[in-house]
């Protein structure tokens, strides 16, 4: 699909969770289109490997060790899976990893050179579930990192992370509710915003931004 057919699916997104749920009316005009990206191309090994290194951790510490990771496996570039998969876990524990996240990074490399991961190309033509059983199965991989991964860099327009804090703070805002809403009560909301609830939820992580 090119730029602008999904974006044009966005306008179109963006109307239909307002019809669909009039508390959005107020949050969608102040926070302006919605700007989801489709990646194209791009290599899930390096995606999830980010992942997994920010997990726990602030954005800064997180930058620091991965480019630890880089400079110490790849002279400063991204590691390959070969390279990850050659590493010792004192080099990998020297990074600043936890001895888990070194775990997990070997297995992610390990899952990609036999193919559980899918390449990009694969992904974009496996459905959502499909892509959440393969992925899940690497060790520090969870629901919620499969789902970010579906609606950032794959553009899936349906997804919802209910278990995500700032998607359920921003509807208990927008709803005007006492406390946060549970995950299981978001996820039943939620179904009068399908087939665009990613969409939703970019708006509720708007509720706290704007």
């Amino acid at each position: 699909m090119s730029r602008a057919g999904f974006g044009a699916q966005l306008r179109a997104a963006e109307a239909a969770v307002v019809r669909a749920d009039r508390r959005f009316a107020r949050i969608v005009e102040r926070a302006g289109p919605c700007r989801l990206e489709r990646a194209t191309h791009f290599r899930p090994f390096e995606a999830l490997l980010t992942s997994i290194t920010h997990q726990q951790l602030s954005g800064k510490a997180a930058e620091t060790i991965l480019g630890r990771v880089k400079e110490r496996l790849a002279g400063g570039r991204f590691p390959t899976p070969e390279q990850v998969r050659a590493a010792r876990m004192p080099v990998l524990r020297a990074c600043g990893l936890s001895g888990n996240k070194a775990l997990a990074l070997k297995d992610l490399a390990a899952k990609t050179l036999d193919g559980t991961v899918p390449t990009a190309r694969e992904l974009h033509r496996l459905d959502d579930d499909a892509i959440v059983e393969r992925l899940t199965t690497v060790r520090g991989v969870g629901r919620w990192t499969v789902e970010m991964m579906l609606m950032f860099r794959l553009g899936r327009l349906d997804v919802m992370p209910a278990d995500d804090l700032g998607v359920r703070k921003g509807f208990s805002v927008l709803a005007k509710l006492d406390g946060v809403i549970a995950p299981k009560a978001l996820l039943h909301e939620a179904e009068r915003w399908r087939p665009w609830r990613t969409v939703a939820a970019w708006y509720c992580w708007r509720v706290l931004d704007v």
